[in-house]
């Protein structure tokens, strides 16, 4: 960052977002996560990203230059060597895990779930040699496969997202007015939340006298949190279930060492 006079935003913008996707590149809001309508906050890294040559833009489309290709390799080398140098578990063990979660992934990947973010495993993944990143490349692979996951389930029982985060907002309590409401969902123009909820209620998901969920709103929504769990886990193999007890804990083994180390 120092050495290109970038700061953390734009960092960000081009190796956890740009480097993820294909050299034809994307819109900015096709590499987000779908629930915000406003996107500002990325224009200023955006530009700083361009000035410093590792991206450029044409048409609202945004892709990587080889620069900022070049960039993310480094970042990728660093974190390998960084990731081997930590001290968590035994090899054997850290190296079992790894394969357990990987081939957990590599049944999802198979599966028919919509490749929405599982396509940008290929361009994450590390030196799967070293067990410590091969266990980072297998939980970045869920992670991404529990989003497509989720997305596929919420859209197929007809959901845009940010009305689906609205929905969900309200399924957590994280808002008992609507004032708490808009001030919660600041990544949504209040107008964006108000219609969400007009919608909602329209539907017969929320309450017309509060920011509470009906029993129909409240089943709907559990729905879509069990089907995603269903399409997450139904393809994970047999070996890895039966593994689960022993992965749990190994996995809070590895992140406590990590927590001491950081």
């Amino acid at each position: 960052m120092e050495e290109l006079g970038i700061d953390r935003p734009a960092f960000a913008f081009v190796v956890g977002g740009f480097a993820l996707q294909p050299d034809e590149g994307a819109h900015i809001e096709d590499i987000l996560n779908p629930y915000p309508t406003v996107l500002d906050q990325w224009l200023a890294p955006a530009a700083a990203a361009r000035a410093a040559g590792l991206v450029a833009e044409a048409g609202g489309r945004w892709r990587i230059t080889p620069k900022g290709r070049e960039l993310a390799a480094r970042v990728r080398t660093e974190a390998d060597a960084y990731l081997g140098s930590l001290a968590t578990i035994p090899t054997g063990e850290l190296a079992r895990l790894a394969r357990l979660l990987q081939s957990a992934f590599d049944a999802i990947a198979a599966s028919p779930v919509p490749h929405d973010h599982l396509s940008r495993v290929a361009r994450f993944v590390g030196d799967g040699r070293v067990p410590m990143v091969a266990l980072e490349n297998a939980v970045f692979g869920l992670w991404q496969a529990r989003d497509d996951c989720h997305m596929s389930s919420w859209r197929d029982a007809g959901f845009s997202g940010p009305v689906f985060d609205v929905l969900t907002r309200i399924w957590r309590g994280e808002a008992h007015s609507e004032d708490e409401l808009i001030a919660r969902l600041a990544q949504q123009r209040p107008d964006d939340v108000r219609g969400a909820l007009a919608r909602l209620r329209a539907d017969g998901l929320v309450m017309h006298d509060a920011v509470a969920l009906t029993d129909r709103g409240r089943s709907a929504r559990e729905e879509i949190e069990a089907e995603t769990d269903a399409r997450f886990f139904t393809p994970w193999p047999d070996d890895v279930g039966a593994a689960a007890p022993w992965i749990t804990e190994r996995l809070g083994k590895v992140n406590a060492a990590l927590a001491t180390a950081s």
